[in-house]
C-alpha cells in the first residue's frame, strides 16, 4: 500500500495518518485486554494499566506518524509516474523538434555553402573565359603587329635588293663604257703610232 518517498505536510499524508491513528484499527490489538493483563499478571491497577497503554499506544502512534511522513500512496505515486512520463514526453518532443530544427538549420545552411561555391564556381570559370580571350586578342594583336612589321623588313630588303641590282646594272653599263672609250683610246693611240711609225720609216727609208 506504501512506497517510500519524501513528502512533507501532503494533504495524502495528514489524511493516511488520520486514517491509522488508531493503533486497534492497524494491529488489530485489544486494548482493553491488555489493561486486563496488566492487572492480573503486571500487578497494575486499573488505571496505571491504562496509562501505561496509552504510553504505548501514543509511542507506536507517533512511530508510525514519523513513518507516514515519508510515505506516499499508491494513487499518487501512480499520478507522479504519470506525470514523469508525460514530462517526459514533453521532453522528448521537444528535444525531436529541436533536433529537427537543427537537422533543418544545417540542411539549409549546406545548400547555401553549395550555391556559394557553384555561384563562385561559374564566377571563376567566367574570369578563366575572359581572361583566355583577353590572351588570345593580345595574341592575335601581337602576331598582326609582327605580321606587319615583318612584313614592312620583307619590302625594305625588296626594295635593298633592288637598289643593289640597280646599282649592279649601272657598274656594269659603266664598266661596259668604260671598257668601249678604253678600245677607242688603245684603237686611237695604235692608229697614231703605226702613223707615226710609218712617217718615221718613209722620213729615214
Amino acid at each position: 500500500m506504501y512506497s517510500t518517498r519524501m513528502i512533507r505536510s501532503s494533504p495524502c499524508v495528514r489524511s493516511n495518518y488520520i486514517g491509522i491513528r488508531s493503533l486497534t484499527s492497524i494491529t488489530k490489538f485489544d486494548t482493553k485486554k491488555f489493561v486486563q493483563l496488566l492487572e492480573q499478571k503486571g500487578g497494575f491497577n486499573k488505571q496505571q494499566a491504562e496509562t501505561a497503554v496509552n504510553i504505548v499506544n501514543k509511542a507506536i502512534n507517533d512511530g508510525i506518524y514519523s513513518i507516514t511522513k515519508n510515505l506516499v500512496t499508491k494513487e499518487v505515486l501512480s499520478s507522479t509516474a504519470y506525470q514523469q512520463k508525460v514530462d517526459f514526453a514533453k521532453l522528448k518532443g521537444e528535444l525531436q523538434t529541436m533536433d529537427k530544427s537543427e537537422f533543418m538549420g544545417l540542411k539549409k545552411e549546406q545548400e547555401r555553402l553549395r550555391t556559394d561555391l557553384t555561384n563562385l564556381k561559374n564566377r571563376l570559370k567566367e574570369e578563366i573565359t575572359k581572361n583566355q580571350a583577353g590572351v588570345r586578342l593580345d595574341l592575335n594583336l601581337e602576331k598582326g603587329r609582327i605580321r606587319e612589321e615583318s612584313s614592312i623588313h620583307e619590302s625594305k630588303i625588296e626594295d635593298t635588293y633592288t637598289r643593289i641590282d640597280e646599282e649592279i646594272a649601272n657598274m656594269q653599263m659603266q664598266i661596259k663604257s668604260v671598257k668601249t672609250q678604253v678600245m677607242q683610246w688603245l684603237i686611237g693611240v695604235s692608229s697614231g703610232t703605226f702613223a707615226l711609225l710609218l712617217a718615221f720609216i718613209r722620213f729615214f727609208g
